[in-house]
């Protein structure tokens, strides 16, 4: 999966504006309001959701439209300590009761493309699952285009090793340049097996080599899934569905280790709740959702693991040449 010649044009477009930009590494947002509308993975219910140009430090911030009672019971700022429930999905609430859930490929979405500064409107209690993957907010918003705002880009820099362990299970957040994601999956499947992989999320080919992986699951697990409220609106047009020794879509994969680079994609989106860039190195072995949120509650709660700093961008020719993904193993 590669990117039009469209796209490709779009996004230097984009980076030609960022290097343009009074300030050398400014905050960005949308251009101009993106409309999206599809099924929520979990509820299958048809969702409206338009993503809107926000000023600088706004951050990223869901608005439940459908709600009514204020910005204190219809905001909700996305953010680690704003997580209320992580089962197959990372979903994000306010005392009010408010929530949001699924946002992780759209935040992933946001991170790979250096937003930071978005109100999205959406008008219920999911963010449509697409095609599984980030690849169609990606196509959607650098069709519309960025716009650089006047005020600096700052960066969470990781200055110690935060780890957290269950049993196998795995995450650490370590000090590092730009930042770097390497996991490591092993499933009990001739399908999947064990598969690592390392990638940059400031290397160009980011959005084609991670974004457009797609989440998956069991068909032997859909009845237990549908029966606890999960997965209603799965299907094969929206995730790779695994049956004994087959995969069940005709298409096959995207990629030959798809499933581990979902992990990635998945792993940028619930790291990117810190509210501002990171700058260090990602570890996650058998990690998921709550695992990703447990390390980074973990670093914020240690004001000694970390400081802001303007951001570096670490995106150059050389360092993109240096830091290129690497499929460790596909077993």
């Amino acid at each position: 999966m590669r990117k039009s010649e469209f796209e490709t044009i779009m996004l230097e477009t984009v980076r030609r504006q960022r290097r343009a930009a009074a300030l050398p590494y400014p905050q960005m947002t949308l251009a101009a309001p993106v409309a999206i509308e599809g099924a929520g993975l979990h509820s299958g219910k048809i969702i409206h959701m338009m993503l809107h140009p926000a000023d600088a430090d706004h951050g990223v911030v869901f608005r439940r439209i459908d709600l009514v009672g204020g910005r204190d019971a219809t905001d909700i700022r996305a953010r680690h300590d704003h997580v209320v429930e992580t089962t197959m999905s990372t979903v994000i609430g306010n005392a009010a009761g408010a929530r949001v859930g699924t946002i992780e490929h759209l935040m992933a979405a946001l991170s790979g493309l250096s937003i930071d500064n978005v109100l999205i409107e959406i008008d219920g209690e999911e963010v449509p699952v697409l095609d599984g993957s980030a690849e169609v907010f990606v196509e959607r918003i650098e069709a519309t285009g960025l716009t650089a705002l006047d005020a600096p880009r700052r960066a969470i820099r990781v200055l110690k090793p935060v780890i957290v362990e269950d049993g196998a299970k795995r995450a650490a957040l370590l000090p590092g340049d730009g930042f770097r994601l390497a996991f490591e999956i092993d499933f009990d499947n001739p399908v999947i097996g064990r598969q690592a992989i390392e990638a940059d999320l400031y290397d160009p080919c980011f959005a084609d080599d991670i974004l457009g992986a797609r989440t998956f699951g069991f068909l032997k697990d859909q009845e237990k899934l549908r029966a606890a409220g999960l997965g209603q609106g799965a299907s094969l047009d929206n995730a790779i569905i695994i049956d004994g020794e087959n995969i069940l879509n005709e298409e096959g994969l995207r990629y030959e280790d798809e499933f581990v680079r979902h992990k990635v994609l998945d792993a940028v989106g619930d790291l990117a709740l810190s509210g501002l860039p990171l700058i260090g190195r990602y570890e996650g072995a058998r990690s998921g959702h709550a695992m990703n949120n447990w390390v980074l509650r973990a670093l914020m709660a240690d004001d000694t693991a970390w400081e802001v700093v303007d951001f570096v961008e670490a995106s150059s020719p050389v360092y993109a040449a240096e830091h290129a993904l690497v499929a460790i193993t596909a077993d």
